[in-house]
């Protein structure tokens, strides 16, 4: 049986990048801030999502190192604030399995360990390593509230480049 905490709140400001990081995976989380307005890129269509300032952009690897630490803060980066897209391949993608990092925008996000990295337009479930399967994230006005969240080491740092 897997060894969680229930539920924790945690504050994150619009400065602040939080990590989560496991043996197996990290998941990084960043305030949506001010600007509201992102891109979401499907093979059919593009989606326009907005989001108020509290919601959350979450991305996940499947690794823990220095340099993956580094790649999910300029993934984080190049969205909220050089506002690229998130695009979203389409099922059976040969490109799925090499993604490093994958991300969700939104109110609350659901890990997964059971979908396949990059094809969920919906934007409330991400891919995540075992040991964040069914981990839940919730933004909140004063920062985040996580629930299922197994025994991990959470940092809090600087969000700038």
């Amino acid at each position: 049986m897997k060894n969680s905490i229930s539920s924790k709140d945690i504050s994150l400001k619009e400065s602040e990048m939080l990590l989560l990081r496991g043996a197996a995976g990290i998941v990084a989380i960043v305030k949506a801030g001010s600007e509201g307005q992102f891109f979401l890129e499907t093979e059919n269509e593009e989606i326009v999502l907005g989001l108020e300032p509290h919601d959350l952009i979450v991305a996940s690897a499947l690794s823990v190192d220095e340099k993956t630490e580094k790649g999910l803060k300029c993934v984080l980066f190049m969205i909220r604030e050089i506002r690229s897209p998130l695009i979203v391949l389409p099922k059976n993608h040969p490109a799925s399995p090499r993604l490093p990092i994958v991300v969700s925008v939104g109110k609350r996000t659901v890990l997964s360990c059971h979908i396949t990295p990059g094809t969920h337009p919906n934007q409330d479930v991400l891919c995540g390593s075992n040991e964040f399967d069914s981990l839940e994230i919730t933004g909140t006005r004063d920062g985040v509230q996580i629930k299922n969240m197994p025994e991990c080491e959470v940092l809090k740092i600087n969000f700038d480049i």
